[in-house]
């Protein structure tokens, strides 16, 4: 998980039972047709094969960072074992992340003539050769509604920090707007130094004092300005990250024409060997593929382990960029697996964006019911799942809270990973997603009559 996503506090406590949970507990295991579906996945599943993958991500490669030959390593394995399980339709999915960057040496501004102080804003591109030379435009605080309808194309924005709204947004949507380069002016007395997210896509930035700034816009009240911005010496270091996809087909006769997605990332921080976060999500992911290769269903499975997770979830996202509208259309959940392993984490949970439920929480309680208990829920983005609920699919992330303490430390290691917390992980979601994808009726017809979920008692300015 991202280190800025994923302390769960222990304030995260398992509500009581509904008294419809207790009756969907007894109809589901008194029920011996639901239980036989459920055993065609459940019984299958191999625990030892699950821990011996963490121990080889873990302990045989090591920490994954993204874009590293670690991380190569861990996607060959990976690539190579979705292809013993079978799978033909076996894609590594190659993209690019930023991983260093070099201050500009030399950055100026001016206006009609006139030089300004300004420094270079972090991350930033370089300026054409020659500079940028172009009419200047004020354009508030940069929210969405005050560049919405302007033609920037080819202008320099000029735009108010502040606001409540991030410097990226600010340049995202001046760049949307096609200008070519940006000045942010300070709301407070002086320059400071700040950074955009690393991103190569980033456009010309600089960063000048409130006073100077505040005398532009007046002016520009009375007439048009033109400005000029040299930066030079700015430059990105990249690498390339992977995601690994291996999809399995329905039965041609039976084809719902929807998909499930499973995913789990495979990078790791540097510091540790990364066995709970993540070679824990991504084996049950592995075991789940190997039992479902050849296990018949009207539903395309797609099993997605993703890189650069940690660096901002890069790879979850450049994979939801690639999907058509028709394929999220047609996807019934995103069943998303970080950090499952520890001894020293707390209860089985399932999480949310919007802290409410949907489809891949129905499915998930309804197999937790069934198996173990109900399952609780609550809200946390910033893993996986995010991305794809964001472009519109019913996604959670299944995890154990609270966290372990070894998180994102040198003592996340195989020592701690649990059997126990690894089997019950992928019994649940095997028996979650084989309720949806199973040749009868229609996934979401099915998921409407799983049990409620039980709401758990959280912090919710706590996160993953």
């Amino acid at each position: 998980m991202r280190k800025a996503k994923k302390i769960l506090g222990s304030t995260l406590l398992i509500g009581s039972l509904l008294a419809a949970s207790h009756s969907a507990l007894a109809q589901t295991k008194e029920n011996p047709s639901q239980q036989a579906f459920d055993n065609k996945v459940v019984k299958r599943i191999d625990v030892d094969r699950i821990y011996e993958n963490v121990s080889y991500l873990a302990e045989t490669i090591g920490p994954r960072v993204a874009g590293t030959a670690k991380e190569d390593q861990t996607v060959e394995y990976i690539s190579n074992q979705f292809r013993q399980y079978g799978f033909d339709d076996v894609e590594i999915q190659p993209f690019q992340i930023v991983t260093g960057y070099t201050r500009p040496t030399t950055s100026s501004f001016t206006v009609n003539g006139k030089s300004y102080q300004v420094t270079a804003f972090g991350y930033t591109q370089n300026t054409p050769d020659g500079g940028l030379s172009s009419e200047l435009v004020y354009i508030g605080l940069g929210s969405d509604a005050e560049v919405a309808g302007k033609d920037l194309s080819g202008k320099i924005a000029l735009v108010h920090r502040g606001g409540g709204i991030p410097f990226a947004t600010k340049m995202s949507n001046a760049k949307n707007a096609g200008a070519s380069g940006v000045v942010i002016i300070n709301d407070v007395a002086g320059i400071s130094t700040f950074n955009l997210a690393a991103d190569e896509t980033n456009l010309p930035t600089l960063f000048m004092t409130k006073a100077d700034g505040d005398a532009l816009v007046s002016t520009l009240g009375q007439s048009a300005l033109t400005g000029s911005m040299q930066i030079e010496g700015a430059k990105f270091t990249t690498a390339t990250s992977h995601n690994v996809i291996a999809t399995k087909k329905p039965l041609a006769n039976k084809d719902t024409k929807q998909i499930i997605m499973v995913g789990a990332h495979h990078d790791s921080v540097a510091v540790g060997t990364g066995a709970s976060d993540n070679a824990s999500g991504t084996s049950v992911l592995l075991e789940l593929a190997r039992v479902m290769a050849n296990t018949p269903s009207d539903t395309e499975i797609r099993f997605i382990t993703f890189g650069a997770e940690e660096r901002g979830l890069l790879g979850s996202y450049h994979y939801t960029k690639q999907l058509s509208q028709d394929e999220i259309n047609r996807t019934v959940a995103m069943f998303n697996m970080d950090m499952v392993g520890s001894k020293n984490s707390g209860k089985f949970a399932m999480f949310t964006v919007d802290g409410k439920s949907n489809t891949a929480t129905t499915l998930g309680n309804s197999a937790g019911t069934r198996l173990f208990d109900a399952i609780s829920y609550g809200q946390v983005g910033r893993s996986d799942h995010q991305p794809f609920t964001e472009v519109g699919i019913p996604a959670a992330v299944f995890s154990y809270a609270p966290l372990e303490p070894e998180y994102h430390t040198a003592g996340d290691k195989i020592e701690l990973i649990s059997k126990e917390k690894l089997l019950k992980t992928a019994q649940v979601l095997g028996a979650a997603i084989y309720q949806a994808a199973r040749p009868d009726t229609p996934a979401l017809e099915r998921s409407k009559v799983a049990p409620v979920p039980v709401e758990a008692v959280y912090d919710k300015d706590l996160h993953l």
